[in-house]
């Protein structure tokens, strides 16, 4: 199974929208919360090459972008074979 991690902030709808699809594949998710800023934000930022916006999908260390990106993903049938099922 793939590593997945995903940046989020507390009561952000697209977050709940991204995590909702990723659990009902069946995947754990390393869920990092950056609402209070600070190293894991800057993270975030260095990783994702300065986008800002909450959440921010990585798979194997891969950036996968937002939860729009995330579920255009899924719809061309791609983020199954990120996530190895």
């Amino acid at each position: 199974m793939a590593k997945v991690e995903v940046y989020t902030k507390f009561l952000c709808p697209y977050c709940s929208r991204a995590r909702s699809l990723l659990l009902a594949k069946g995947v754990e998710i390393e869920e990092i919360d950056i609402s209070l800023g600070g190293p894991k934000r800057a993270e975030m930022l260095a990783r994702s090459n300065g986008r800002s916006t909450v959440p921010q999908v990585f798979i194997d260390g891969k950036h996968i972008g937002g939860s729009d990106d995330l579920a255009a993903l899924d719809r061309a049938g791609g983020l199954d074979p990120l996530l190895g099922l």
